[in-house]
């Protein structure tokens, strides 16, 4: 074979354009050059992972010069800050493991690429790169020159990328046509009808009948010849090779009935075969489009943001509701949802979501700002150009630098029977034909076909993804947002609940306070407001929200220390807020209550005492938790609610105060030194460090831009008292997987028995298989709804 295949592409190799390169031979110097450019890169290993996985490079000369213009090259990159860019390329050609190996491995290849990620199913790739040391241009010469050449569409870009294959939906209908008229002509041979037929067109029709089976055998089928032969050469089987030899022995042995006058041979057998497969594989195409789009387009995670009214007043509304042309509020430390231009005088964004890279750069008024940043320090105010992309904060929430490192267990469980699968399939469809040749040779051709058809574990590979797709739409729909399909694995595991206190299991929306000290005047109270307008923290939230309204006024400088407090400056004084210790000449409150503290122009002034609301439902959640998990209260507050939660919670219960963010996340890291699976539930502000130490990190979400890469999952703070219902619902989902898995390898079983003794018929065999899928698609819809419902 690679005497006469390129190594590189695979095509075969005319003579007279054969090109010898390191004892190796190649259809063209294209495909030298690109072996020749990863074997000096060292990057060879890419011809491991797949015999000829390239595709022979163009000449393109020339074609890519519109990018040298500026202009059109902002239009395409997803962000542009400094001498950072980040674009997404479609690239048609991505097939297989060889394609995301090289494609993320381009930054060997040229020094300016940083990072490349592939997104498989949608064939496309994110790079970022630094455009002082290279560009746009050289990047798309580049995949070009090693056969990856992009598909750019100036005039309709995004639409361009989404192209609709209705190649399955043609070869459907070609089956389809094939197979009904081949049962049509086969009547008389299925009747024994004799007196007509007998005479002169009994030949004419069989030939009629092995014509219109060719249309099916080598159009309708040709998909799993493909993918047969790519398993095969890259020596990883696949049921697609026992699908392709069933139907090739079937087209072989009716051919050979047909020219020795045998009969008409199982062409009838064959059309229905291939028609209802590609029945079965339509709807299960069907099944994961549908579950994309309701991940896609309606399960939006509950991201609020301030947007400011032309009559001057603020109101929270949520993210997909911005349009282009309003202007929106940003405190510190919130995301920026959306591309606008900066309104205020000057900014400071943290663009870490999604350069990775946590360096605030600086910006002024007129500057464009992307979706995605950070902003640091004062609160600043910005006009939307475009309106907000889901699927963009989707693809930053799951950005590989944020991921966590967690077992992929239903993968491994379905990879393992796929495995030895094949194999064991294959061996026994040959002892089985080997068995019945010595009897009967049509009855051992029945049986070898059948037992290849019957046991395709399509239904089987299908159990774990479908059942965990459906699982993240039914939470979605609950206002429960998890991450990816894994997160639901993982939260069956947890045996370990830590709470944050102020702003998870308090709400900011009914709290009691009152004033403590000196009175303070509308100056002083003037600069409180506008304070804490900056500041995104639960207590200065709610404590915003309580005083009066305020003329708005500019700060000089804003710092906000996490889990302390605020020093804010204005043209004509200053305040500092927050803990006693924060304020320094301060000494801790003998009442122990939570209080924010107030220092005017460095004049101690008093405190606001809050008396926290706990959530509704908070004893009854913790109830039922207590049963399975062992809850622990973390809280950076003082302990002078440890008398009241003591008699609110179960006494099993740890409470733990006066812990600092770093504090927080060293106790999460000894909990899982001791082996607990541990969940933190906060609330994603002064608690990021240990969300992502934990191995779930769960946010509750109350009309605050929450987004935060460390979080598993986001949770509507109207769900809270649900979190039990989740903890269930992530088990039983667990145990749905494992029941459909039963449920399929029984229909193996019976199926294999009936056709391994000769009594299962080939098409009926075809007619079963797209059957399973549909029962196990159904079984996992029904019991996934059905404990949904289950209180």
């Amino acid at each position: 074979m690679d005497a006469e295949n390129c190594f590189h592409c695979g095509n075969e190799i005319i003579k007279k354009d054969e090109v010898l390169f390191d004892d190796k031979k190649f259809c063209c110097n294209g495909c030298k050059t690109v072996y020749e450019i990863f074997s000096l890169n060292d990057l060879t290993c890419y011809y491991d992972f797949q015999s000829s996985p390239g595709a022979t490079p163009q000449d393109i000369q020339g074609k890519y010069d519109f990018l040298d213009n500026e202009e059109i090259v902002n239009k395409l990159l997803d962000f542009q800050e400094s001498n950072t860019h980040i674009v997404s390329l479609y690239i048609p050609h991505i097939h297989c493991s060889s394609c995301i190996w090289i494609l993320e491995n381009l930054q060997k290849l040229q020094s300016g690429i940083s990072t490349s990620q592939v997104n498989f199913p949608e064939k496309k790739v994110r790079i970022t790169y630094n455009s002082e040391k290279t560009t746009l241009k050289e990047i798309v010469y580049l995949l070009s020159t090693i056969g990856y050449e992009p598909y750019i569409s100036l005039e309709n870009f995004d639409e361009g990328k989404k192209k609709i294959d209705r190649s399955l939906i043609y070869k459907i209908g070609v089956a389809f046509f094939c197979f009904g008229n081949i049962m049509l002509l086969s009547f008389p041979e299925y009747f024994e009808v004799e007196e007509f037929w007998i005479n002169q067109y009994r030949g004419f029709f069989r030939w009629m009948v092995f014509a219109l089976a060719l249309p099916s055998f080598f159009y309708s089928a040709s998909g799993y010849y493909v993918s047969a032969w790519k398993s095969i050469k890259s020596g990883m089987l696949n049921i697609d090779i026992p699908i392709a030899l069933g139907i090739i022995v079937m087209f072989v042995r009716s051919t050979v009935d047909i020219i020795f006058g045998y009969g008409q041979g199982f062409f009838d057998s064959m059309a229905g075969l291939v028609f209802f497969m590609l029945l079965g594989k339509l709807f299960q195409q069907k099944t994961y489009d549908f579950l994309s789009f309701e991940r896609d387009y309606k399960s939006y995670f509950p991201i609020a943001i301030t947007k400011i009214l032309p009559n001057g007043i603020e109101e929270s509304v949520q993210v997909y509701d911005i349009e282009k042309g309003d202007r929106l509020l940003i405190r510190n430390q919130e995301l920026i949802p959306v591309d606008g231009i900066l309104i205020s005088e000057n900014g400071s964004v943290d663009y870490s979501f999604v350069t990775g890279e946590a360096v605030a750069i600086e910006k002024k008024s007129g500057d464009k700002v992307f979706a995605g940043g950070k902003q640091i320090g004062k609160v600043i105010e910005i006009e939307v150009l475009f309106s907000v992309s889901q699927s963009y904060l989707t693809q930053l929430w799951s950005n590989d630098v944020f991921q966590k490192r967690v077992e992929q267990q239903h993968k491994t469980v379905t990879d393992k029977i796929s495995r030895y699968f094949t194999p064991a399939l294959l061996a026994l469809a040959f002892i089985s034909f080997i068995y019945w040749f010595f009897i009967d040779i049509t009855t051992a051709f029945n049986v070898f076909t059948a037992i290849l058809i019957v046991a395709c574990p399509c239904a089987l590979a299908l159990t774990a993804p479908f059942t965990l797709g459906n699982v993240l739409r039914i939470l979605g729909k609950r206002k429960f947002y998890l991450k990816n399909a894994l997160v639901v694995e993982q939260l069956a595991k947890v045996d370990t609940i830590v709470f944050d206190k102020t702003g998870t299991i308090t709400t900011n929306k009914k709290t009691s306070i009152t004033y403590e000290g000196e009175p303070l005047n509308d100056f002083d109270l003037k600069l409180l407001k506008n304070a804490l307008r900056g500041s995104n923290h639960p207590l200065s939230r709610r404590l915003y929200d309580f005083l009066p309204n305020q003329e708005k006024i500019a700060t000089t400088s804003f710092e906000e220390v996490i889990g302390k407090g605020i020093f804010t400056t204005f043209e004509k004084g200053s305040i500092k807020l927050g803990s006693s210790q924060f304020l320094e000449h301060m000494s801790e409150n003998t009442h122990k209550k939570t209080k924010v503290h107030v220092e005017v122009n460095g004049v101690y002034k008093g405190s606001y005492v809050f008396n926290n609301q706990y959530r509704k439902g908070l004893e009854q959640l913790f109830a039922t938790l207590s049963k399975k998990y062992q809850l622990v209260i973390l809280s950076g507050d003082n302990d002078g609610e440890r008398k009241i939660l003591e008699k609110m919670l179960p006494s099993s219960t740890v409470l733990v105060f006066n812990q600092k963010p770093e504090q927080k996340l060293q106790y999460i890291e000894q909990l899982q030194q001791n082996s607990r699976n541990v969940m933190m539930v906060g609330d994603g502000l002064n608690d990021a460090g240990a969300l992502a130490q934990s191995n779930i990190g769960i946010v509750i979400s109350e009309n605050v831009n929450v987004f935060s890469p460390a979080c598993d999952g986001i949770v509507d703070a109207s769900k809270f008292e649900s979190i039990g219902f989740l903890m269930n619902y992530s088990k039983n989902a667990m145990k749905t997987i494992y029941m459909s898995f039963g449920l399929s390898l029984l229909y193996n079983v019976v199926g294999l028995s009936y056709a391994v003794t000769g009594e299962l018929a080939p098409v009926v065999a075809a007619i079963i298989m797209p059957l399973s899928t549909i029962t196990i698609v159904s079984f996992v819809t029904i019991m996934s709804n059905l404990f949904a419902r289950n209180k």
